[in-house]
């Protein structure tokens, strides 16, 4: 658990890397809309690329030009997120997934996010990111795009649905485990306050 103020970061808004966030952040709806309006699964696929190619590069540039910013360290995650949330909606209206994994998706992230101002009031940050939280958002990000490859065709459903089906429900199980590790952390450090 991190204490407040212990990690110095910019209080600047425009930068690079928080430009690249917020483009993929507007790419959510179109995301969606092509997902559930006229089924355009392949540009659906090219969409999601985009984002993960910003992604990667936002945190690399925001390393590498110092850009570093406490907007960016919200919007990073964010965008991540809700991409998550809403591909995993959009695949429960079309069938793609049950609904119980978005429902434990979604009480996940909003158990974790009920903890932030329980921690701030205990005079700490955010937890940081864990790996078993990166390793969760890795598979249900590369789950996504293999799931709409099966959608193509039943000649890329017999290969590409066991394996987006895989990194789903692995991906599922690693964001739960996560999440329940940080209401853990939360819960412990609002026993323990910051002392001034």
């Amino acid at each position: 658990m991190v204490q407040g103020n212990a990690h110095v970061r910019s209080d600047r808004v425009f930068t690079i890397p928080n430009l690249l966030s917020v483009l993929r952040l507007a790419g959510v709806p179109l995301f969606l809309w092509l997902l559930l309006g006229p089924h355009e699964d392949v540009w659906a696929i090219v969409v999601l690329a985009l984002a993960a190619i910003s992604d990667w590069l936002d945190g690399k540039l925001a390393r590498w030009l110092n850009q570093m910013s406490r907007l960016g360290t919200l919007l990073d995650p964010a965008a991540d997120r809700l991409y998550i949330l809403a591909t995993a909606f959009a695949f429960v209206v079309r069938g793609i997934l049950p609904w119980w994994f978005f429902a434990l998706i979604l009480l996940r992230d909003a158990a974790v996010s009920l903890c932030l101002p329980l921690l701030r009031r205990a005079g700490y940050d955010a937890p940081e990111v864990i790996y078993l939280g990166k390793a969760a958002t890795f598979c249900l990000l590369y789950a996504l795009p293999i799931l709409l490859l099966a959608q193509i065709g039943p000649g890329t459903a017999m290969i590409a649905g066991p394996i987006g089906y895989g990194f789903a429900f692995w991906g599922l199980l690693m964001h739960v485990w996560s999440g329940a590790l940080y209401v853990f952390q939360c819960l412990n450090a609002v026993r323990h306050p910051v002392r001034d």
